[in-house]
């Protein structure tokens, strides 16, 4: 990976990274990788003095450590020895998934040391019920967010078929209209418009609502306040994505619609058992023990960029680049419909009719600018209240990121699979997914206080996406058969 020039020793820190240097947003990305061979560290070493210490903000380290304006990114030398730790470990260790867990776990009980660059390895040479060895990221989210460290990790990598060759991402451009310039076009435009302005200002006014009283009902999965400086448990399962695509194509729909609705179905499944074993005379063998009327709200995070999906690394950090690297996110304030469905495809349709209406809606853009707006007006501190006491008033966060299209390798290592997390937010639960080759990896990060069996709710996921499959497959078939009869 080329050195860019695209940032200067001493530049200020951007408004989003002011705000994730906050004390009440400090956030930081977890990713676990997953290897299918022990870990030699000298070659990944080797290969991190040629890749991730030539991008200027892995080799910067944050001066003037005060809150504010005043902080900046300067150049310093990187010591290897204090970012890439390998704890010696005994091989045949009793439950070594739990260890890596706790391990992780640890991992944010303590800040990151502002006098050095904002990063550190973790390489973990223990056989995992998924990997021969497992390798811990953990990156504060000032240096940027997930789509800008996908982009740099392809960049870091290559395909294992072909160890040459640079990973294969899906790259897309946002939807543009080729419609001619016709009459008919010209009202579709206006009524377009008229909807994305009425939608947008609907929603402006609900996030605005949400910051000064609307809040989620008080649920078993709701967080504390201040959840957010709790020590964060973190498990992972591994899906076929395969089985996700067959649901997007059934359906009609995104793979962010298919993976979100099972999210509700699976939260909804999860909170009924949790009502059952909260009643004194609760009967978790009842059809249904879901309160009738419950607010539950999910902060969807979503890439703010000219070009969706992951960009190339070169391209990210070129001065004026449209797709630029950092912490360009947005979200939006999305409504889950906690309910027990007879028919599973209830959930993705409901969630595909709500996001339907959010592509119609500039709120995701609107978010990350209107609080940078506040940042400028009246100081970081407010800024990261305005957002902090969002993401206080819903319950869960959501975000899915799409991954390399085949195996890849790091370093002369072939990964297993990429489980990406992050910690700082004040939600009990946050749920990330990621796309690997032929596989979706889906993430928790819990509050164990409010969320003490992390693996059951992944059960509870897992058994929705399967519920949803074998929905579609059985429509899918219906449809097939109804087209030959006609």
């Amino acid at each position: 990976m080329p050195n860019s020039g695209a940032l200067i020793g001493g530049e200020a820190l951007s408004p989003a990274a002011q705000l994730f240097q906050s004390p009440s947003l400090n956030c930081y990305i977890v990713t676990m990788i997953g290897f299918k061979t022990k870990i030699n560290p000298n070659f990944v070493k080797a290969g991190l003095e040629q890749t991730l210490l030539k991008h200027p903000l892995f080799s910067s380290k944050i001066v003037d450590g005060k809150e504010g304006r005043n902080m900046k990114w300067t150049p310093t030398t990187v010591k290897l020895e204090n970012h890439v730790f390998v704890p010696n470990l005994d091989p045949n260790i009793d439950h070594p998934d739990q260890f890596v867990e706790d391990y992780v776990s640890n991992l944010t009980k303590t800040p990151m040391d502002l006098s050095k660059p904002l990063w550190e390895l973790h390489l973990l040479n223990i056989k995992t019920s998924d990997a021969e060895a497992v390798g811990v990221f953990r990156i504060h989210h000032s240096i940027g967010d997930g789509a800008s460290l996908t982009s740099l990790l392809i960049a870091s990598t290559r395909k294992t078929s072909d160890p040459e060759a640079l990973p294969t991402v899906p790259i897309k451009k946002r939807a543009g209209s080729t419609n001619s310039n016709t009459t008919f076009w010209w009202l579709l435009s206006i009524w377009f418009v008229l909807r994305l302005i009425w939608n947008t200002s609907v929603d402006f006014m609900l996030f605005l609502a949400t910051f000064l009283f609307l809040k989620d009902t008080q649920s078993p999965i709701k967080g504390a306040p201040r959840c957010d400086l709790t020590t964060k448990r973190f498990a992972y399962r591994i899906v076929s994505l395969d089985d996700i695509k067959l649901v997007k194509n059934v359906m009609n729909m995104t793979i962010n619609d298919v993976v979100l609705g099972a999210t509700q179905a699976g939260l909804s499944r999860y909170l009924d058992r949790r009502y059952a074993e909260g009643e004194k005379d609760g009967d978790i063998s009842n059809t249904n023990n879901l309160p009738e009327s419950l607010r539950l709200r999910a902060i969807v995070f979503a890439n703010i960029r000219a070009t969706a999906g992951i960009q190339d690394m070169a391209e990210m950090m070129k001065k004026g680049s449209k797709d630029k690297w950092g912490n360009e996110i947005g979200y939006v304030i999305f409504p889950l419909t906690i309910a027990l469905h007879g028919d599973p495809l209830e959930h993705i349709g409901e969630v595909k009719a709500k996001m339907e209406r959010k592509k119609l809606s500039l709120e995701a853009q609107c978010t990350l600018p209107f609080s940078c707006g506040v940042l400028k007006t009246f100081g970081v501190k407010a800024a990261a209240a305005l957002t902090h006491t969002v993401f206080t008033n819903t319950t869960v966060a959501f975000s899915n990121v799409c991954g390399p299209l085949e195996e890849i390798s790091f370093f002369g290592h072939s990964i297993a699979f990429l489980a990406p997390s992050i910690y700082g937010f004040p939600h009990a639960i946050t749920i990330h997914c990621q796309s690997y080759a032929d596989k979706m990896t889906i993430i928790l990060a819990v509050d164990p206080n409010v969320v003490p069996d992390p693996h059951r709710l992944l059960d509870d996921l897992e058994e929705s996406l399967q519920l949803i499959k074998d929905a579609a497959l059985k429509k899918g078939s219906s449809k097939l058969l109804s087209e030959k009869e006609d």
